[in-house]
Parts: C-alpha cells; structure tokens; sequence
C-alpha cells in the first residue's frame, strides 16, 4: 500500500471489513465507516494513522495506547459505551472495530446549531455520566471526556466513545514521565498540574464539555496550548449567559479542587433537576457565591431578566444562577406507526388511575371495572401476548434499584404470575383479574403496581412513547403535575422514567402519586412498563416499594 496516499476506501481488512467513507479524523488517525461481510453490518473502524510517520519507540506506544483502549471498552458493560468489536492488525498496525453510531457528536451538532438547548444538554450529560459511573465501576478512568467523544444517536441515544488514552487500574502506564494526554482545554487543572487524576477528573471534563453544548464555544481554550493549560489551572471560565438551570452545575463541576466537586450521585440529582427546567438547589453547596435573595428572584423574569416595572433591588457581586423557563426537550423521533397497540398485562397493588381515555386509557384503566374516570371504557385485547422468543437482557446496572434481588427482602414474597412474568411483592397484597388485567392490592385499590407488556412497540423508543401518553393524560388527568420524565437505562437498556401526580376524582378520590418504569427488553421490544401509584400522602412509602419491585421484576422467560 502506498503510504503517502493513505487507506484507499474499498480495502478489506481481516477478509471481512470493506472500508467505505471517512466519518472523521483526528490528531492519532481516521474513523471509517465500514460493512462487515461475514455478519451484515454497519461498523465503524478506528485506523491509527499516527503510527506511519513516527519513531520505533513512539509507535510502540501509539499501539499500546490503541490495545489500551479497546481493553477499557471491553470491560465496561453499558449501553452508554460504544462496544468494540474486534481489533485485528493490518500494515503493521492494530486497528479497532466498533459499533457504528448513526448519528453526528456533540461537538459537530454544537458546531451546526451554535449551541444546545439547556435541558438537552442536561439529558445528554446524564447519559454521559451513567456511562461514566458504569466505566469508574469497573475500574476505568476516561481522561479524554470531550464533546467530540459524546455520540448523538438519531434514535436519542448518547454514547461515549474513544477510551484510548484510559487508566485501566491495575495496569501500569503507557505514557511516558512529563507527557500530557488528552484535549488540553477539557484536562482537569490536576492533570495539567501532574497529579493523579480520579473520578472526579473524569466530571470536570463533563462540565467543561457542558460548557461547550451550551455556549458554543469551549470555555478555557486560549490562542497556545501554554495559555490554555494557564486557564485551566488558574483562570475561572467565562460566565455562561445560554445555560439557564445548567449554570450552576456546569460551575459546580468546574471547581478547581477535585474534593469540592460534586459527586457523580450529586451531579446526577442537579442535572436531573436542570432537565426538568429547574435550577439546582443541590448545586448552591458548590458554588462558592451569594444566594440571591428572594427579593431580587421576585424581580426577576424567568429568564433571569428584569421584569418591566418592578423595582430593582441591588444585587448579589456574583449571583447564583437565576430561573430558567421550562423549554420543551429536543423533537423525538416519529413512531413507527401511528397507533399505540398496546397488549396489556396488568399487576396492580393501587387505585385506578383515572381521567385516561382512549388510547391511554388501554394501560391506565380502572381495574375495578375496566372503565377509565373519564368515563371510556379500557380497551384491552382478549388474549395475552406472546412470550418473546430472545429473553430480554437483565444484566443488572450500578444503580441498586437496578439490581435484580436474589434474595427476597422480610414482608415480602415471590409471585409467578401465570402469564410469565415474576416480582416481589408485600405479604397481604392479593391478586385481582379482571378480563384480562390482573392486579395485586392490599387495599381493595387504593395502592397497586401494575405491569404491561407489549410484544411489538409502536414507539422507537420508551422515551418518545412516554412523552405520547403524557400529553393524552396530560389533557384528561385533573391537576396533572410532571415531577420527572426522562429516558434513563434499566437492566442495560434505554429506557424512560416518568413520575407525576393528579387529583382523582371518581375512584379512591383525592391527591395521587404515580412512578412509570419503561424499558425495551431488546432493540425492538418487547417493551415493558413498570408502573405504580397510591395516595400522595404516603408517597415516601410507595416509592420506596417500587424501588424493591424493580429490583426483584423477572421478564417472562428471564432468569433475572
């Protein structure tokens, strides 16, 4: 091969990757979309162009640093994480297979749109930071978190790829004394001054990177690499004026001290709170600045402005971040069809949830006679739905709730139900049937969980379906409150979280609080929705037995 004329597009490599047009390239070499022909896929194949034109010594490293990488990839297990799939030599080179992510990074849509959206930018971080949290559990440390290693599916996933340069514990280093690795303006101060980076390296880099999605532009980067590496160590960034309820976890993450950051827990709770148009009380404990008071906040608009007419009180040196208006979350993708065709499995330990009609009035029907509140009555098929053929993944995640239990907790029992599925549930709760929807409750109703399986989803995701049923009982529950909506991951999977509250009027009247787990158990379904609702009041209770619930939920057919 002629060297000087690069890889030609068309080149197999190991008798089965056909190489086809260059996705991107870098510093250290190219990114190729390639076909693989012994199974019929898209992948994508990093090729390590550094190593033509460098000494022995420097390629040996170049090569360790690339077997170094799919390493850390293989031993972090995430939805979140760009799989790699093979990594085979070629020219004297290695070479790594990944996974092929349809979609551009974070960097290239920041670069076409000029910046993104606030609450967008929080959902993308929180899937950056579960990938994170997964890849810090298994004892791998990023170092290169920037926007142009977050991938943005179309389907909405994000994914974080390019673990080249991590520090796998246990292994010894591959860099050399002196030797700074990594996109400096995104290295934390404490790898810039020679110490030991730690987690909390890896979250400075992630709000640095937040920075950039929302501003457009990164915030420490200078005209040398010398004065870069001087603000990052010593120069505070530019106050952010786009990023709204991200302000303060984006100044939260960029302390320089990595002891007075926030944890990854913590960051998951404010950029949680920043999704939902909310700014983050949680980050005024690191955030070295004045409260402002609640008189300047009265005066102020939501988007932080003044409000013609009011008077204008002195106002904190340096503010905490002011309200953000609630702005809508980025368009979801279109179903794939038009029609939710719900088959429904009902486990319900509750009340009805009342005021859905129609559509979905299907999964949120009154089980004590099959009748919505707002009067239609819940449409459901005749028979039950098929077993999936594959068992869904239930590989558990590092979130506890996420845990399958191998061990049913005091007060409660297994149950096996006969349409295949099993979970835990309290002693006293009893199973109730009704056609086709059965319900476990201890309170003839008032509190209940309440499974639903559908074999063949309408939806490309449990996000985008989410959000169509909110705006139907949006619509039709009175008092109906979001607390949260968001996708997340369970059992490794993308998945969508919804909780909120309503005031029921026909059944068990008064305030009440529901909880919706989503998931798909493969890439195409089956999709399930783990639901569960009571009275508000004892809402702290009810919560805390989802979480048990989720835990101990098996899929039909799953050893879980």
């Amino acid at each position: 091969m002629d060297r000087s004329q690069g890889t030609d597009a068309g080149l197999v490599l190991a008798g089965r990757y056909r190489l086809g047009e260059v996705l991107g390239r870098g510093g250290m070499g190219k990114v190729w979309r390639a076909h693989d022909e012994v199974l019929h896929r898209t992948v994508a194949v990093k090729e390590l162009t550094a190593g033509l034109y460098v000494a022995e010594a420097d390629r040996i490293v170049l090569h360790a640093r690339t077997q170094k990488e799919a390493r850390a990839a293989a031993r972090i297990t995430h939805p979140g994480v760009v799989t790699v799939h093979d990594v085979i030599e070629y020219d004297n080179r290695p070479w790594i297979v990944m996974q092929y992510v349809d979609g551009p990074s974070l960097a290239d849509a920041a670069k076409e749109s000029g910046e993104i959206e606030p609450r967008e930018a929080a959902r993308i971080g929180l899937h950056v930071l579960s990938a994170l949290r997964a890849a810090h559990g298994a004892g791998v440390l990023h170092r290169d978190v920037k926007p142009g290693n977050v991938l943005l599916a179309k389907d909405g996933q994000v994914l974080l790829t390019d673990f080249g340069i991590a520090a796998i514990e246990g292994d010894s280093t591959i860099t050399r004394t002196g030797e700074l690795v990594g996109s400096i303006d995104y290295l934390a101060p404490e790898r810039v001054r020679g110490g030991d980076p730690g987690p909390a390296s890896d979250l400075w880099s992630l709000g640095a990177t937040l920075y950039t999605a929302v501003e457009g532009r990164s915030p420490f980067r200078r005209t040398s690499p010398i004065s870069t590496m001087q603000a990052v160590v010593a120069e505070e960034p530019p106050p952010p004026v786009r990023a709204g309820p991200l302000t303060a976890v984006i100044t939260a993450l960029l302390r320089k001290e990595p002891d007075e950051r926030p944890s990854a827990a913590e960051t998951e709770r404010m950029l949680l709170d920043a999704m939902e148009g909310r700014a983050p009380v949680a980050a005024q404990a690191f955030v070295p600045t004045q409260r402002v008071p609640d008189e300047v906040l009265r005066s102020l608009g939501t988007d932080g402005t003044p409000v013609p007419g009011t008077t204008q009180l002195p106002h904190p040196t340096e503010p905490a971040p002011a309200p953000s208006p609630a702005a809508a979350p980025a368009p979801a993708p279109a179903a794939r069809r038009s029609r939710w065709r719900t088959v429904v499995l009902v486990i319900a330990a509750a009340a009805l949830v009342g005021g859905g009609a129609g559509v979905a009035a299907m999964k949120y029907g009154d089980w004590t006679g099959g009748t919505a509140a707002g009067g239609e009555t819940a449409r459901h098929t005749n028979t039950a739905p098929e077993k999936p053929s594959t068992p869904p993944s239930v590989k558990p995640e590092s979130s506890a709730k996420d845990k399958p239990v191998k061990d049913v907790p005091d007060g409660w029992h297994r149950v096996n139900d006969p349409e295949g599925f099993s979970l835990v549930v309290p002693d006293g709760w009893e199973r109730r049937a009704d056609g086709n929807q059965v319900d476990y409750t201890p309170d003839d109703g008032v509190h209940y969980i309440r499974i639903s399986i559908d074999p063949d989803p309408d939806f490309d995701n449990p996000y985008m379906h989410t959000l169509s049923l909110e705006k139907q009982l949006a619509e039709r529950l009175p008092g109906y409150q979001r607390k949260t909506l968001h996708s997340n991951t369970y059992r490794d999977r993308p998945g969508s979280l919804w909780e909120f509250t309503w005031t029921e009027t026909k059944n068990h009247p008064g305030p009440r609080h529901a909880i919706d787990q989503m998931y798909f158990g493969e890439e195409s379904g089956p999709e399930y929705a783990l639901y569960m609702t009571g009275p508000a009041d004892d809402w702290d209770t009810t919560r805390s037995q989802f979480d048990t619930m989720l835990r101990g939920w098996r899929a039909p057919d799953s050893s879980g």
